[in-house]
C-alpha cells in the first residue's frame, strides 16, 4: 500500500507566522477609498483570486499537512480510491466509451487524481486504459505541479489539456464551491440588508447597507427562506454561473460536486447557524477573523446544496444522486478496500492504524462524513442510481472496520 507523501502528523504552525500581502491590502483599501464599501463577495474574490496576490494565486500549494488546511484526497489515498469506483460505474453505464474524461477542477498538486488512478489500477478495471484526466487549476504554475506528480507516478500518459469541446465522462470538483465568493446578508429591524467592506482608517470595518443586488432577496425568497432578526447568513450567486460553466464542458455523463454544505433549510436554520457559516483557515487553525491574513488565508462558506442542485437543472442536468460523504465511502466499498489493504503483506501495522484512522475521520458524521456528494447528469440512463449513492448513511459513531 502507498500512503499520501506526508501521512505521518506534523506539529501544529503559528498561524501567526503567515502575515499578509500588503500590496493586495493596498490594492482594496484603495479600491473602497475610489468606490465605497465593496460587498464581501467583491473582497473575497479579490482575497482569494486576485491575480497579483491573491490566495489561490499564489505558486504554494495550500492544500495538506504543511499547508493551511487538509481534504480528503490529502487524508488519504482511499478517498481517490472511492471516487474511482464510481468513475468506473458510470464508464460502465455509458457503454464504455472511449476515450472517458475525467476533468477536474482545482486538481492542486495531483492528490486525487493520484489516488483515482492508483484505484483503477488496484481494481483491474478496464476504464484505465480509457481515461484521461484534464487539471482545471486557475494558475498554471500549480497545473504544473499536477503534471510533475502524476508523470513522476506512472500517469503521464493519461494527462491531457483542458479543451473547449464538452466531453464525454466526469466532471470533478471536490471542495471548490465552498471558496466561491459570497454575499453576507442579516436582517436588521425585520429588513434584509447586506454587509459590506468599510475602511475605518486603514482598517477593513463592517458596514450594513441595502443589498447590492434584489438577487440576494429572490434566492432566499425562492428557498423559502425567511432569517430572524438578527441572523447573518451568506449567499453564494457564484454558484449559478460556475455550476453553469461546468455543466456547459459535459456533453454525456457526470458533474460530480463533493462539499461541505447543506440543503437550504437546514444550512439558514437560525437555531444551528444564527451567524453563518463563513470561516477562514491558515496554517491549520479555523477563525472567523476574516480581515486578518489577506492574500494568506483561505475563506470559505458552507455550500446551498438547493442552490446548486436548482443551477444544474437550469443548466439541463438531472439529478442523479445526493448523499454524505460517509454514505457515498460506505457505498463505494471501503470495506472491501480497508480489508484488501489488511490482507496485503505489504502494509505495516503503522500504515494500517494510520489508514484506520483516516478512514474513521473520513466517515465520522460530526467531521468529513457530513460532507454532500452530488451527482448531476446529462444524457444520463435510466435506471437506479450508483452504488455510491445507495448506501444508509453511518450513525453518529463511525463504523469500526477491521
Amino acid at each position: 500500500m502507498e500512503l499520501s507523501a506526508g501521512f505521518r502528523r506534523q506539529p501544529p504552525q503559528d498561524p501567526d507566522t503567515a502575515g499578509e500581502n500588503q500590496e493586495l491590502v493596498t490594492r482594496i483599501q484603495a479600491e473602497i477609498r475610489r468606490s465605497g464599501p465593496m460587498t464581501f463577495a467583491r473582497f473575497m474574490e479579490l482575497a482569494l483570486y486576485d491575480p497579483d496576490g491573491g490566495y489561490y494565486r499564489n505558486a504554494e500549494l495550500r492544500p495538506g499537512r504543511h499547508g493551511d488546511f487538509i481534504t480528503a484526497p490529502e487524508l488519504h489515498p482511499i478517498f481517490g480510491h472511492a471516487v474511482s469506483r464510481l468513475l468506473a460505474e458510470a464508464w460502465e453505464r455509458l457503454d464504455r466509451p472511449e476515450p472517458f474524461v475525467v476533468r477536474e477542477y482545482g486538481a492542486g498538486g495531483g492528490a486525487l487524481a493520484e489516488a483515482v488512478l492508483r484505484g483503477l489500477d488496484a481494481d483491474g478495471s478496464d476504464l484505465r486504459r480509457a481515461v484521461r484526466y484534464q487539471p482545471a487549476e486557475i494558475d498554471e504554475r500549480r497545473a504544473g505541479t499536477f503534471v510533475e506528480r502524476l508523470a513522476g507516478a506512472g500517469f503521464g500518459d493519461v494527462i491531457e489539456p483542458v479543451h473547449e469541446q464538452p466531453v464525454t465522462g466526469v466532471v470533478l470538483a471536490n471542495e471548490v464551491l465552498d471558496a466561491l465568493p459570497v454575499h453576507r446578508v442579516g436582517v436588521r429591524e425585520g429588513r434584509l440588508l447586506e454587509r459590506y467592506v468599510a475602511l475605518a482608517g486603514d482598517a477593513f470595518v463592517d458596514h450594513w447597507a441595502e443589498p447590492s443586488t434584489p438577487a440576494l432577496a429572490a434566492r432566499l425568497e425562492a428557498e423559502a427562506i425567511v432569517l430572524a432578526e438578527d441572523q447573518v447568513a451568506e449567499v453564494s450567486l457564484a454558484v449559478d454561473s460556475w455550476v453553469g460553466a461546468a455543466a456547459a464542458g459535459l456533453a454525456r455523463g457526470l458533474l460530480v460536486l463533493i462539499d461541505y454544505g447543506a440543503p437550504a433549510s437546514e444550512l439558514y436554520d437560525v437555531r444551528r447557524r444564527p451567524h453563518g457559516t463563513l470561516r477562514a483557515y491558515v496554517r491549520h487553525h479555523v477563525h472567523d477573523r476574516v480581515y486578518d491574513h489577506i492574500g494568506r488565508q483561505d475563506l470559505t462558506a458552507h455550500v446551498d446544496v438547493t442552490a446548486i442542485e436548482a443551477a444544474a437543472h437550469a443548466a439541463g442536468l438531472t439529478t442523479v444522486g445526493i448523499t454524505t460523504q460517509a454514505a457515498f465511502l460506505v457505498g463505494s466499498g471501503t470495506e472491501d478496500i480497508l480489508r484488501r489493504i489488511q490482507a496485503d503483506p505489504a502494509t505495516t501495522l503503522a500504515e494500517y492504524v494510520e489508514l484506520r484512522a483516516a478512514l474513521m475521520r473520513l466517515l465520522d458524521p460530526a467531521a468529513m462524513g457530513r460532507f454532500r456528494v452530488m451527482a448531476f447528469g446529462r444524457d444520463w440512463p435510466a435506471g437506479p442510481p450508483p452504488a455510491a449513492f445507495g448506501a444508509t448513511p453511518p450513525q453518529r459513531s463511525a463504523p469500526h472496520y477491521g
